[in-house]
C-alpha cells in the first residue's frame, strides 16, 4: 500500500513537471510567432517606403534594391527562424541608413505620405523590441525551468533542449558617432 502511494506520488510530480515544460515551450512558440506577425507587419511598410523614396532620390537606388532583395527572401516562406533573424538585422541596417541619408532631400522629410510612414515604421520597431523582450524572458524561463534542478532531472530524460534568446548583432552594439552618419 506504501509503494502504492509513494509510485502515485512520483506520477503525480512527473506529470506537474511534464506538463509545465511542455506549458513553457509552448510560451515560447508563441512568444516566436509574435515576433513573425511584426516582422511581417514591417516587412509589409517596405514596398510603400520605397516607392515613396524612390520619388525623391537618385542616388539611393543600391541601397532601394538590397531593401527590397531582403524584403523578398524574407517573406518567402522557406527560411528558417535563423535565416529570419540574420535577414532581418541587414534589413534593419540598410533602413537606418536609409532614414539618415533623407537628411539629403528637404522635399521627402517633408512628405506627408514619408512622415506617415517613418511613423509607423517607428511604431513597428518599438513593437518589435517589445516582442524580443518577450521571447527572451519566455526562453529565460524556459531554460531556467529545463536546467534546474528538479526539472532538470525530467527535461534531460523528456529530451527538453535548451533554447537560444535573441541577441543584438556585434555592429549594433558599437557606440553610434553622429558626425559618421552624416558624413556617410
Amino acid at each position: 500500500m506504501f509503494a502504492l502511494i509513494i509510485i502515485g506520488v512520483l506520477l503525480v510530480i512527473a506529470i506537474f513537471f511534464y506538463n509545465s515544460l511542455v506549458g513553457k515551450k509552448n510560451q515560447v512558440t508563441n512568444a516566436f510567432s509574435a515576433i513573425d506577425v511584426m516582422l511581417k507587419k514591417r516587412f509589409d511598410l517596405i514596398p510603400n517606403l520605397v516607392e515613396v523614396v524612390k520619388q525623391y532620390t537618385n542616388y539611393e537606388q543600391a541601397t532601394l534594391s538590397k531593401i527590397v532583395e531582403l524584403r523578398s527572401k524574407a517573406v518567402s516562406g522557406n527560411i528558417s527562424d535563423s535565416e529570419k533573424a540574420s535577414i532581418d538585422a541587414q534589413l534593419s541596417g540598410s533602413i537606418k541608413g536609409l532614414m539618415v541619408n533623407v537628411e539629403n532631400y528637404p522635399d521627402l522629410k517633408a512628405n506627408t505620405n514619408f512622415i506617415n510612414l517613418q511613423s509607423t515604421w517607428t511604431e513597428s520597431e518599438e513593437q518589435i523590441a517589445a516582442a524580443r523582450r518577450t521571447y527572451n524572458s519566455a526562453v529565460t524561463d524556459y531554460n531556467n525551468a529545463i536546467m534546474m534542478f528538479p526539472g532538470n532531472m525530467f527535461a534531460g530524460i523528456l529530451n527538453f533542449q535548451p533554447m537560444v534568446v535573441l541577441t543584438t548583432a556585434e555592429e549594433e552594439r558599437k557606440n553610434v558617432s553622429a558626425k559618421d552618419l552624416f558624413n556617410s
